[in-house]
């Protein structure tokens, strides 16, 4: 793609986008007013930059606020941005929807009638404050420092609340990652101790997906777009799914293996690469630790000839053949995929994410042999190859932040899983209704765990019982199924509506986004001045950046636990930092570059964010395993001459190169790829130790065909939704507002059913009833049905979760944990402030299926194994579409089940978890020890 300066000569490139404003005129642009048309009316906007909050691709966008009357009218892609170079999908632009979404929360509501009974009144912003920091203030001073929680779905942002909750010094920090991609984390940490892949899509030759459809994968519009480009410059592309994605129609190669056996297939590519010499030799002798995969297999001291020989005999039954009968495959895909790979060599670039790696046990197999693939062709930090994350990933740190917090919840990582790359995130209720805790102060942040996990009843029979959790407090955007359970919904912003930093590894680059309150900001551009920005949005909308600073400082009104002084200002001391102060600091101090591109368009780097959203940190970013350590940090090292590498106190601190450079090496106990695990061997999984193949919970063998038993994918996306947060926009509901299940014609006619007739999936906990849709897309032997939909309130509830996608529904308790939900209404047209929702003409609105998925914890990473063994049958004349039933008694003995295979902590020296692995919010290392 060429670029062209932009007028400003600030040397930040922007993507050249036919008819888009030129910067000079963004603070006054002028547009004719289309409904006027034949009249030639004129219409002023202010164009204030923020960054999308609907996927964590942190894509630039563009806000055009009306000089009539002060609201934002339309949201565009912001051409600044260097990911998403000002083209985004459907769901950037439908940001105003959320804005103008007649059902959104507008005011803090506290709840007035019992927990669960949807009853709420509006309560002020101080009233939530000195409730919450009371409490909060109370469990510090005690000492129950595991009972405050914060936790988040999707983050939007960079750090923020690592800051907080260790400035509280408390253990708290949960997330979603268990549920979405934790499983293939683990499989990428193992070999390079980079927990994600960064793939140099636009100059790679050929290009393996193993996920769904580009605009349901990670960082999916910036990656779409460079894959485009790849493909339009003569790119092969191959996707592995056991669904027809959207991409996977336009690929060259569509791979559809048996659920589970991705791992296995790659082996085999691996396998033929080897056998055939297609392996690049520099660099597995430079960056491959050969030397600790022969001594893990008693074979020290040996040469890499050695190595290859051993790993060849290795693989030696993982034939093209042997493939081809575990995957339900021809022998000849494996041999195509592993001679395109190899003829790209050191550009071939490759992802994994959710997919298979979450369905599966196992799953972080998957990544882990797709790394080593990328390793054994040289595709590692190379042009057109594999980045790892943090090569492309910018982080800027804030001012004065706290040490690490002193304890260590179990509510978080239990010991069962010391490998887990997150928190057990979706198990806190099994873990909370096992004994093993509780919560005092919980918050949900964008997180909807009721409807987006499994389980959720359960969710539902844990947050009832204010014994287990004292005081929910719900920050979310929207109403949604979890705030029903909450004490107090509290109200925060959309993309224009809050300050964020985001940074995504979307290409070989480093950039930092910035997300702003865009009405704020216009307002301030004016002359008028606000404490907060609750004052600037709609309503009393808030947001969390704000919030989490005016409840630290109530906590510790006056600074004796040691909480205050990390928000004072760094420009005046003592007294509260404002926003602007905490954004102003970190783009004066921690952006390299921006305050000399600043000063040479005459602003202050706070200004030329505000302006412009979004800053090119390094371009061009490749082998950073490469780079040379700074000579001072190699006074006093020994040089291992053996291995070479040199260590300092004992641990390896480079890689010594042929010429004998030494250099930063990889995040692993090695500096190198880590082809053999020792850390495997050391916690218990010493035959997982090499890139292996463990067989699926789903696999063929365990599925009696005759009972008409499949495997149902639930993890794949619809490509105009992102979970709770794109549910109150009616643009996206309009494109996408039903799930049926995928079934294949053979399949179909086997049990009788065509298109439109109601299917009953049963799983090991329960049912439900929904819409087949017979195609040629999806494996036989194989359902498929998206988890996005289904949304749902309680009929007579006063607030509900949103009428563009909701239906109501009766949940009916039997008293012994078995649940009934039968629909009582449909989706429909209803009477608001917008026109459109007269305009309503979809009725289904999908079915909810997670909750009739048990919790399936992998024994190694912990990640819940999404897919589900299940029998499909044409529904009874009495089902209704919808129907579910659900036991939690049985979701409990199968949590015990998958617990029960898991191989605890301690591991060596007595440690919870390995030290050189990365948590989430790290303690101090002495909590690392298990009493």
């Amino acid at each position: 793609m060429t670029t062209i300066e932009p007028p400003a000569g600030d040397g930040m490139r922007v993507t050249p986008l036919e008819g888009f404003p030129p910067f000079e005129k963004w603070s006054d642009w002028t547009e004719l007013d289309a409904k006027a048309w034949p009249r030639r009316v004129e219409k002023h906007y202010s164009l204030i930059p923020t960054i999308c909050f609907n996927c964590e691709a942190a894509c630039g966008l563009v806000a055009y606020v009306d000089h009539a009357d002060g609201r934002v009218r339309k949201v565009e892609g912001n051409p600044y941005h260097p990911g998403s170079r000002g083209r985004n999908c459907a769901k950037g632009p439908a940001t105003i929807n959320q804005v103008n979404d007649p059902d959104r929360i507008l005011y803090p509501m506290k709840r007035k009638g019992p927990r669960g009974s949807g009853e709420f009144e509006r309560v002020t912003w101080d009233q939530v404050l000195d409730d919450l920091a009371g409490r909060i203030r109370t469990a510090i001073q005690e000492g129950r420092l595991t009972e405050v929680m914060y936790h988040i779905g999707r983050p939007g942002a960079d750090g923020y609340m690592d800051r907080i909750l260790q400035a509280w010094g408390v253990d708290g920090h949960n997330s979603h990652t268990n549920v979405c991609s934790a499983s293939a984390r683990l499989g990428y940490s193992l070999m390079t101790g980079h927990d994600r892949p960064s793939p140099d899509y636009a100059n790679a030759k050929f290009i393996l997906l193993i996920s769904a459809h580009l605009e349901t994968g990670h960082y999916f519009n910036p990656h779409a777009q460079r894959i485009q480009e790849a493909k339009m410059n003569g790119a092969k592309i191959a996707v592995m799914d056991v669904r027809l994605s959207n991409t996977a129609s336009m690929a060259d190669h569509w791979i559809a293996p048996r659920p589970g056996t991705e791992a296995f297939l790659l082996l085999g590519v691996a396998k033929v690469i080897l056998d055939e010499g297609l392996q690049d030799d520099a660099f597995l002798r430079d960056w491959a630790d050969w030397r600790g995969w022969l001594r893990g297999h008693d074979a020290a001291g040996g040469s890499y000839e050695d190595f290859l020989s051993g790993l060849r005999a290795l693989y030696e039954d993982v034939t093209p053949e042997a493939v081809a009968e575990e995957c339900g495959i021809d022998a000849e895909v494996v041999r195509t995929l592993a001679h395109e790979i190899g003829a790209a060599g050191s550009a071939f670039s490759a992802h994994v994410w959710r997919s298979t790696a979450s369905a599966n046990e196992g799953g972080w197999c998957v990544a882990r042999n797709l790394q080593l693939v990328s390793t054994l062709v040289g595709a590692v930090g190379s042009v057109g190859g594999t980045n790892p994350n943090g090569y492309n990933k910018f982080v800027a740190k804030p001012f004065a932040a706290r040490g690490p917090q002193q304890v260590w919840s179990e509510l978080l990582y239990p010991r069962e899983w010391p490998l887990s790359h997150h928190e057990l995130s979706f198990l806190l209720p099994h873990l909370l209704k096992s004994g093993r805790g509780r919560l005092d102060t919980y918050f949900t942040r964008v997180y909807n765990p009721v409807w987006t996990n499994p389980d959720g009843l359960v969710w539902i029979e844990a947050l009832r019982d204010e014994s287990l959790v004292g005081c929910h407090a719900a920050l979310t955007p929207v109403w949604n199924e979890t705030a029903r359970w909450a004490d107090y919904v509290l109200p925060m912003g959309v993309a224009t509506e809050r300050h964020d930093l985001m940074s995504q590894e979307t290409h070989a680059a480093k950039w930092i986004g910035f997300r702003q309150p865009v009405l704020r900001r216009y307002r301030e551009a004016k002359g008028e001045r606000f404490e907060w920005t609750w004052e600037a949005n709609p309503g009393e909308v808030w947001e969390e950046d704000e919030f989490w600073i005016a409840l630290s400082w109530r906590i510790d009104p006056d600074g004796s636990l040691g909480i205050r002084e990390f928000f004072e200002s760094p420009y005046r001391p003592g007294e509260r930092v404002t926003i602007d102060e905490y954004y102003r600091w970190i783009f004066e101090n921690s952006v390299p570059g921006l305050p000399e591109a600043a000063a040479a368009v005459g602003e202050t780097p706070y200004e030329y964010m505000q302006k412009r959203g979004a800053f090119l940190v390094e371009d061009e970013v490749y082998d950073s395993h490469a780079a040379p350590l700074a000579p001072e940090s190699l006074v006093d090292v020994v040089h291992d001459e053996d291995e070479r590498v040199v260590k300092k106190d004992g641990k390896v601190l480079g890689v010594v190169r042929e010429d004998g450079t030494v250099c930063a090496g990889f995040p692993t106990p090695s500096k190198r790829i880590e082809i053999w695990s020792s850390t495997m061997a050391e916690w218990k999984w010493p035959e997982l130790a090499d890139p292996c193949y463990v067989p699926s919970h789903v696999r063929e063998e365990v599925l009696d065909r005759d009972r008409s038993e499949f495997v149902l994918n639930s993890t794949f996306r619809l490509p105009t939704l992102i979970h709770t947060r794109s549910a109150n926009s009616k643009w996206l509901t309009e494109l996408s507002n039903t799930n049926p299940v995928w079934i294949h014609p053979s399949d179909a006619r086997r049990m009788g059913v065509r298109t439109g007739d109601l299917v009953k999936v049963e799983t090991r906990i329960g049912h439900y009833v929904n819409k087949a849709w017979v195609t040629d897309g999806v494996r036989p032997g194989v359902v498929a049905c998206s988890h996005h939909l289904g949304r749902f309130r309680q009929r007579g509830e006063p607030q509900g979760v949103n009428r563009w996608q909701q239906h109501e529904s009766d949940i009916v308790e039997s008293g012994d944990g078995v649940y009934r939900i039968a629909r009582t209404g449909s989706v429909h047209a209803f009477e608001s402030d917008d026109p459109d929702s007269k305009r309503v003409w979809w009725r289904e609105g999908g079915v909810h299926q997670n909750f009739t998925f048990p919790v399936q914890p992998d024994p190694v990473s912990g990640m819940h194994c999404w897919h589900q063994k299940v029998r499909v049958t044409k529904a009874g004349a009495d089902a209704r579409y919808g129907d579910t039933v659900v036991d939690t008694n049985k979701s409990m003995a199968v949590f015990e089940e998958w617990l029960a295979r898991t191989r605890p902590a301690p591991g060596p020296d007595g440690l919870r978890r390995p030290l050189h692995f990365k948590r989430v919010l790290r303690p101090v290392e002495s909590a690392f020890l298990l009493p």
